[in-house]
């Protein structure tokens, strides 16, 4: 039998953090209690005094490249990266190569991660404009969700139709997740910099070109949508302060059927960081200003927003050192995105126990995930050890993303994860990654 206790730690869990002790017995939390008392021979015996003991973040949305693109990263490196991080699960976009668009590619992807995968994981079914039979099949017990894009992005899997859109909201009873930003407003403004700089249009132009205004017209559009459907709707990648007045704080999380996501990088930089960083920080949508940011952190704060993600997605250097146009969107995140809001908290922005609301619990409720997202007797140990005041600088000697590079390189962070259970196992201990994929399959109730 694999047993650990972890002593003496302050157990952050529901809204409270209180000094305890937590045994685990193989996949699962078996016992909680103010002080557990077993003989070192019968467990291995963890002391995480002066530590927060968490349950493991939960991203709802990465892109792990695999397959088709796995030269930027595969499930293999960049898991090993999230439980490094403090990520022990998953939720995995469909604009891989092939897209995840039927049910058989959707397939070929869990069979993957079965092998490879460090963290638990699951995979969203890809809407177009002509799959939503294939859409419609899809399993909700073991699959997280629909993605819809309604703004193109890396993979180009831009769903355009009224028709189309309205069927599938109000065709499936799965929750449905959309990046928005509207392409003719961007398609728009693209042309207007064009005839202003030719084909040298600055980086600092990126958020002015993928607009607040585009960001707005896309969400509101889903919003109405969703009201008039009745759909399961669940927006990514939050970044303009005017998005803010979509969503409420009026109603319990459960009761919510529109509900709203913010991702690190849009809490940290702004349109400032630009001038420094270059395409590195170049995301759809764009980080956009100082004001757009402190709406976004009020809003997580006081509920509007309901879940913290990464959009990890991670390109090589050299296709980030391209020139604006050709350079594409996104970057790597998952191995300091729990680091990140703990700084955000020595800051005096967020609190720890809204740091595991956001991203532990709020994301195990939205998805309906089973048996994870909170540190309960009878689920299973999904568990994350942080020392808030054990300084560490980001090199690229310990960056693990297959890409080998991060926006917070030099950066150095007041807390460390010092490690990391996934289903009881200890996949990550002090700056090492174990050989062991730990990752189940998530499952969902519903």
């Amino acid at each position: 039998m694999n047993r650990i206790l972890i002593k003496n730690a302050k157990i952050v869990n529901e809204g409270s953090i209180f000094e305890g002790d937590v045994l685990i017995e193989n996949d699962l939390i078996v016992e909680i209690s103010d002080s557990i008392s077993l003989k070192t021979s019968d467990c291995k015996v963890i002391d995480a005094e002066g530590s927060y003991l968490m349950p493991g973040a939960i991203d709802d949305q990465v892109h792990f490249r695999e397959p088709g693109l796995t030269h930027k990263g595969d499930i293999e490196s960049e898991s090993r990266a999230a439980v490094a991080g403090g990520i022990t699960s998953f939720i995995e976009q469909p604009n891989t190569v092939p897209n995840a668009v039927t049910q058989e590619i959707l397939e070929d992807k869990y069979e993957i991660a079965a092998e490879k995968s460090f963290a638990n994981y699951s995979f969203m079914m890809g809407a177009t404009n002509d799959n939503l039979e294939e859409v419609l099949k899809t399993n909700p017990k073991n699959v997280a969700g629909i993605k819809i894009f309604l703004g193109s992005s890396t993979g180009n899997m831009l769903v355009d139709k009224e028709e189309t859109l309205e069927k599938i909201f109000s065709s499936t009873p799965m929750l449905i997740a959309v990046h928005c930003e509207d392409e003719t407003t961007i398609q728009n403004n693209l042309a207007a910099y064009k005839e202003q700089y030719g084909d040298d249009i600055p980086v600092t132009a990126h958020h002015l070109i993928r607009s607040a205004e585009a960001c707005y017209i896309s969400s509101s559009k889903a919003v109405a949508l969703a009201k008039k459907t009745g759909a399961r709707l669940h927006i990514f990648h939050l970044s303009t302060a005017k998005e803010m007045e979509l969503f409420t704080n009026k109603i319990p999380l459960e009761d919510k059927k529109i509900t709203a996501e913010v991702c690190v990088h849009h809490l940290w930089f702004t349109d400032e960081d630009y001038k420094t960083k270059g395409n590195f920080i170049k995301w759809n949508p764009a980080v956009k200003t100082a004001e757009d940011r402190a709406e976004l952190w009020k809003a997580l704060n006081d509920g509007r927003i309901d879940v913290i993600a990464t959009d990890h997605a991670p390109h090589t250097k050299e296709e980030k050192m391209q020139s604006y146009l050709k350079a594409p969107s996104g970057g790597p995140l998952v191995q300091h995105a729990v680091v990140a809001m703990f700084e955000a908290h020595h800051q005096g922005k967020i609190t720890v126990e809204k740091i595991v609301e956001k991203m532990c619990h709020n994301p195990a409720k939205i998805f309906k995930i089973e048996k994870r997202g909170f540190i309960k007797e009878g689920y299973f140990a999904d568990l994350v050890i942080v020392n808030p005041s054990l300084p560490w600088s980001v090199k690229p000697e310990n960056i693990l993303y297959k890409c080998g590079w991060s926006p917070f390189e030099n950066f150095t962070f007041k807390s460390r994860i010092t490690h990391t259970f996934v289903n009881g196992e200890m996949v990550y201990n002090n700056f090492k990654v174990k050989d062991i994929r730990a990752g189940k399959r998530l499952l969902f109730d519903r």
